[in-house]
């Protein structure tokens, strides 16, 4: 019992990056892995050996992650919901199950893959990437997964979702269709140049020069700050906003964080009145050459802190 434990423990990462890739969302994907290991253990008499253990498993948690579908909308980021706004529009506020959510790489990409596999599996974790896929039916969305992250041909596909190979292979026609209409993001590089950059943001937003901050932005950077609905584009529009409403963040300290979908993450931490910082944002930084193209800001401390490792608070 113990070694049939152990050996689904070892693809815990994997089947998390492929749910989160299904769902969007690093919680929904740690419910449906738990529940993809109870379905495992449950019906392990029904393994024949045919497929590896791990092919196995996936077909369990894309089923799970389907039937979780089956019931819910999917999740979006700010700048899906609508045109971008000013710094004058109101902050509506929506659940944070409304909202995608970035995961941990550490946590959604198995250790023992071997570099280019571990190259794709980094690529498909991307915000911008999962974003698109929950635009595709969760059927189509599965096959798309399976077969060109995962290398799974459509006569596997189809047995995993009990339907045809004809329908698995127009499945992934219209769902590529679709992909080619939407932004994917650029592939992480994280070159040296990149680095730097990295270093200026961090430089710059310790001494809040917002001028330096606006200029490593892209002309058309996005910047948006889950859970408001409010998003902004271009460096003028975030200068503003980091001069005005924005400002209190001035005087926050950031914490180099796990990379958080491929790209880099901080934590921001902003002045407690009863001494030290305590918790005001995840940020992840989407780079595109040597300028940031998106600046989100996930502001549910509570939830992502703990997941991605940060202190609870930062002394004096």
């Amino acid at each position: 019992m113990l070694e049939n434990m152990e050996q689904f423990e070892a693809h815990r990462p994997a089947l998390t990056g492929h749910c989160y890739r299904m769902l969007g969302s690093a919680v929904d994907a740690d419910d449906a892995v738990q529940e993809t290991m109870i379905r495992a253990w449950r019906n392990l008499d029904q393994f024949d050996g045919r497929a590896s253990l791990r092919t196995w498993m996936y077909r369990i948690a894309t089923n799970v992650c389907l039937d979780e579908l089956a019931h819910r909308r999917r999740r979006a980021r700010p700048m899906e919901e609508g045109p971008a706004g000013t710094v004058h529009d109101p902050l509506i506020q929506h659940p944070r199950t409304h909202w995608l959510e970035p995961i941990p790489d550490v946590q959604a990409l198995p250790a023992g893959a071997d570099p280019s596999e571990q190259a794709i599996l980094r690529q498909s974790i991307r915000l911008a990437f999962v974003a698109a896929l929950q635009h595709l039916p969760p059927k189509q969305r599965a096959v798309l997964l399976l077969m060109e992250v995962l290398g799974w041909s459509a006569v596997e596909v189809a047995g995993s979702l009990d339907t045809s190979v004809a329908s698995v292979n127009s499945a992934l026609q219209r769902a590529r269709a679709t992909l080619a209409s939407r932004s994917l993001g650029e592939p992480v590089t994280m070159s040296a140049s990149q680095l730097r950059l990295l270093d200026r943001y961090v430089d710059a937003f310790h001494r809040y020069d917002v001028d330096e901050l606006a200029a490593l932005l892209r002309e058309d950077a996005a910047f948006c700050m889950p859970p408001y609905a409010l998003w902004l584009r271009g460096p003028d529009s975030v200068r503003a906003w980091l001069l005005g409403r924005g400002a209190v963040c001035r005087g926050s300290r950031l914490v180099p964080a796990a990379l958080a979908c491929g790209s880099p993450a901080f934590g921001q931490y902003h002045p407690s009145p009863q001494g030290g910082h305590k918790p005001w944002a995840l940020i992840v930084l989407e780079l595109s050459g040597e300028r940031i193209a998106s600046w989100n800001s996930f502001l549910d401390t509570e939830v992502l802190f703990p997941r991605f490792g940060l202190p609870p608070v930062l002394p004096e």
